[in-house]
């Protein structure tokens, strides 16, 4: 199977994982050796309820056995795809009352940005340095950094960057600007929270000169931050909502919200403004709204705040200098990247999944599922510790 999978699946990086997968189910994933590995990365923050929560597979297989795609998306009624829009706009505040529905994160950024110039009429975007949007080549265009964005130039134009964070940066977001689009918590540059009610100011300065405010809840969305979507936390309503990963349990889906009155300017000049074949699908629809339905009428949403203060007292550490973020979005940072990596690459022979983060090579993702239990927290936060500890000895 290994030797399959190197020959014929494009490959991503010259030295994946390449952990040969039997089964997954709660908080664990399993190796065809019938390995048990404790999930610390829940699929990078896509299996909020775990692995095959049974109300999300039975939502699925009920979905099944009905219909699957029938047509392309926003032409037909199908009650799986209308139930989550309408559930979505029950848990936003106003206006934020219609959502498009598409196959990735980085495909709704892709509708937002789009959006966002159809409705101002205007092509600037401002986005944030050290971003992290997607890879298609619109949402690429948002990055700043250059190594990955050289090689795939020219790409979209009239794109500028300001500082997350940094008020004085303000300055450039002018009449000229469609919208700014950030990420509600940083997640590649290290899981960098707004400070100063920087995101209630930002908007403010975008109403000021008629831009909109985009942000992208694909990692702090649905209910990871303790709220169903991060920006909740911090005194802000954006323009348009971006969601994704994590919206359908482990299955790929992606979602931006607007009103009403500026989704409706993808209705005409022209018509079709945006398209997609499988956004909406019903049996991913009925996984999302399953998903839900669980993360709101649980005490999930409570737990992610007190799990949140169990990692930070069981990540005590002299090589982690600190643990950023919100929730079950966490990030402990090293020393150093290379203690990073060998925590990362020998908790795998340790029976723990951990991974990275893009720009900030010391640190440690911890994204596990939101129904991760107390005694799998101390258990894998021992893995780490005992792995520092190693590593420690050895110098």
């Amino acid at each position: 199977m290994k030797d399959r999978f190197f020959k014929h699946q494009a490959q991503t990086s010259p030295y994946p994982l390449a952990l040969e997968i039997s089964h997954a189910k709660g908080s664990y994933i399993y190796d065809t050796n019938n390995k048990a590995y404790l999930d610390f990365v829940a699929g990078v923050s896509a299996c909020t309820l775990g692995h095959s929560h049974p109300k999300v597979v039975n939502a699925i297989k009920q979905q099944a056995d009905k219909y699957l795609h029938v047509m392309v998306y926003g032409e037909y009624v199908q009650k799986p795809a209308v139930d989550l829009c309408k559930f979505i706009a029950d848990h936003l505040p106003e206006p934020l009352t219609s959502t498009y529905l598409v196959n990735s994160g980085t495909e709704a950024i892709e509708g937002a940005i789009k959006l966002a110039r159809r409705v101002t009429g205007r092509s600037q975007i401002i986005a944030a340095h050290n971003a992290y949007h997607g890879n298609t080549l619109g949402s690429l265009s948002l990055m700043d950094f250059e190594e990955r964005k050289a090689p795939f130039r020219p790409l979209l134009p009239d794109i500028s960057h300001i500082t997350f964070n940094y008020q004085p940066h303000f300055k450039h977001i002018t009449t000229k600007t469609a919208a700014v689009i950030v990420e509600t918590i940083q997640g590649g540059a290290g899981f960098i929270e707004p400070i100063n009610d920087y995101l209630a100011k930002l908007k403010a300065k975008c109403q000021d000169v008629g831009a909109l405010l985009i942000l992208d809840e694909i990692q702090p969305g649905i209910g990871r931050t303790g709220q169903l979507f991060g920006f909740q936390n911090y005194n802000v309503v954006p323009d348009i909502v971006v969601t994704g990963k994590g919206l359908a349990g482990g299955l790929p889906i992606g979602a931006f919200t607007a009103s009403k009155t500026h989704m409706d300017a993808f209705q005409e000049g022209p018509k079709l403004s945006h398209i997609t074949t499988f956004g909406g699908n019903p049996l991913i629809a009925a996984s999302a709204l399953a998903t839900l339905q669980e993360v709101t009428n649980s005490d999930l949403m409570s737990q992610a705040l007190e799990k949140e203060q169990l990692f930070r007292q069981h990540l005590q550490h002299p090589l982690i200098t600190e643990i950023r973020g919100r929730g079950l979005m966490l990030a402990a940072i090293t020393t150093d990247a290379k203690v990073t990596d060998q925590v990362v690459l020998q908790a795998q022979n340790q029976g723990l999944i951990l991974f990275w983060l893009l720009f900030e090579p010391k640190a440690i993702r911890i994204t596990p599922p939101l129904t991760i239990s107390n005694e799998e927290i101390i258990k894998g936060c021992g893995i780490i510790i005992d792995l520092l500890n190693k590593i420690t000895d050895s110098n």
